[in-house]
């Protein structure tokens, strides 16, 4: 039996500005497009995982109002799950980041459980931490 992953989510409220970050400041590619009314779902692939589909989606897209009002006021405190991505060079990353203004939460850090790593903010407020591969 295998069992690997295939899609993650992650929510967020302006997908320009997102797609912006996850495409044109970390490098994922852009695979899929989609509007339904007022609301779009962006998925990306990293050149080197394309397999593994990153999902984006806004706090009220496919959700009852109530819960996409949840949703948005925990997207809002930056309380919803983020992502961890690897670098083959977490310094070359972090610079890319900090160019682009990215909301920098830990420049690269030694940790004491034995990564060294960097954690931002996506502009819809999702703690994306990079490990050095």
């Amino acid at each position: 039996m295998t069992l690997k992953l295939s899609v993650a989510h992650l929510t967020v409220d302006n997908p320009e500005q997102a797609l912006t970050f996850y495409r044109d400041t970390l490098g994922l590619n852009l695979v899929g497009d989609v509007s339904n009314g007022p609301f779009r779902w962006l998925t990306l692939v990293s050149p080197d995982q394309p397999d593994v589909q990153i999902v984006l989606s806004q706090p009220h897209a496919g959700r009852t109002q109530e819960d996409g009002d949840t949703v948005a006021r925990l997207l809002a405190k930056g309380s919803l799950g983020g992502a961890i991505f690897s670098s083959s060079n977490l310094d070359a990353t972090f610079e890319k980041l900090r160019a682009a203004r990215a909301d920098i939460v830990q420049e690269p850090t030694n940790q004491p459980w034995g990564v060294r790593d960097c954690a931002v903010r996506d502009p819809a407020g999702n703690m994306i931490r990079i490990s050095q591969a």
